[in-house]
């Protein structure tokens, strides 16, 4: 594992657990949580969380959305990695998504509170401080990758990479 701090050896990284983060864009609105328990608790953030084994990212995205508000995300499209590292030690490697709609009327479960969220008030000092740097690039249509580390909540350092059209 490399050493956590604002020089990391991103090529060396191996993430303690792989995970997702989906999107929900249309009309104007993105659908985000309110986490209620886990990593984030409290935060807002777009519906995810760790894959199963065996499970590939895009079928981790469908099934974390279906438990945490209810609704089947549609329209799915790769839009980049966020890779973490927090100062513990912990690292989580996420494929985030964006979806164009769902099915179904989002509802509050045991994981989450969902948020319909007009794009251009997306409540960002709610969120990881990560958020703010990328999300709009993602609403923009763009794919991102970044990297992290993180002490506890707060982000020590940050690189990104904004690339082309997500992939369809």
């Amino acid at each position: 594992m490399p050493a956590a701090g604002p020089h990391v050896d991103w090529t060396r990284f191996k993430p303690t657990d792989r995970a997702t983060l989906v999107f929900v864009i249309c009309a104007g609105q993105i659908l985000l949580i309110r986490k209620k328990r886990g990593l984030g608790a409290g935060k807002i953030n777009g519906p995810g969380g760790r894959l199963e084994p065996g499970e590939s990212p895009l079928e981790g995205a469908i099934r974390e959305v279906r438990e945490e508000l209810g609704v089947t995300p549609t329209g799915l499209r790769d839009v980049g990695r966020q890779r973490f590292l927090f100062t513990d030690g912990y690292g989580i490697d996420v494929t985030v998504f964006r979806a164009d709609g769902c099915r179904g009327e989002p509802r509050e479960t045991d994981e989450a509170v969902p948020l319909w969220t007009p794009v251009g008030a997306i409540p960002y000092h709610e969120m990881w401080e990560d958020d703010a740097l990328w999300l709009p690039h993602v609403i923009a249509g763009r794919r991102v990758h970044g990297r992290y580390v993180f002490e506890g909540d707060r982000m020590l350092s940050s690189e990104i990479e904004i690339l082309g059209p997500p992939d369809s």
